[in-house]
């Protein structure tokens, strides 16, 4: 756990008030799975990442079991188990951005700079994650570093945008 980062009161605080929005939204039988996403939404826009001490928490004030909660969190990639790096690099891995060589993009940088898909480099400088489409197929290899979007993307480009994120 990430001390300065997590605070159960806060978690408490943040669910409250979207199990108030749900209850707004969806009646007096709002709780539940009915507010689960918005809430880890919320935490995730607040800590960084959705922090495991964080699910039992969640768990009891929705009545739904831990199980259950867990599920939903590894379910959808774009919730974060870990903090991220201070830039996030996605790279798109869909079948017009893999006939461009996107491949062997994410291959270089594992050889090359040790970083896999999901994981961050050990000076917590970027995060490597995959996509599947981000729309810019005409000049794929496509990325999205910190939102925002590089077409053709090649080795070049990357050793670029390594050098730049670790300044």
């Amino acid at each position: 756990m990430n001390a300065s980062a997590f605070d159960a009161l806060e978690v408490e605080s943040i669910a409250a008030a979207e199990i108030a929005r749900a209850l707004d939204f969806y009646g007096p039988d709002g709780r539940g799975a009915a507010p689960l996403l918005p809430i880890l939404h919320a935490l995730q826009h607040a800590f960084g990442y959705i922090d495991d001490e964080a699910l039992p928490i969640l768990a009891r004030m929705l009545n739904i079991s831990q199980a259950e909660l867990r599920g939903v969190v590894s379910f959808y990639h774009d919730f974060r188990r870990a903090p991220a790096g201070r830039h996030r690099l996605k790279i798109c891995r869909a079948e017009a951005c893999q006939s461009l060589g996107c491949e062997a993009l994410v291959a270089y940088l594992a050889q090359a700079f040790h970083l896999a898909p999901g994981q961050t480099t050990p000076d917590g400088a970027l995060t490597l994650e995959s996509v599947y489409c981000l729309g810019d197929c005409a000049l794929g290899p496509a990325a999205l570093i910190d939102d925002e979007l590089i077409g053709r993307l090649d080795k070049e480009r990357i050793d670029a945008l390594m050098s730049e994120v670790r300044k």
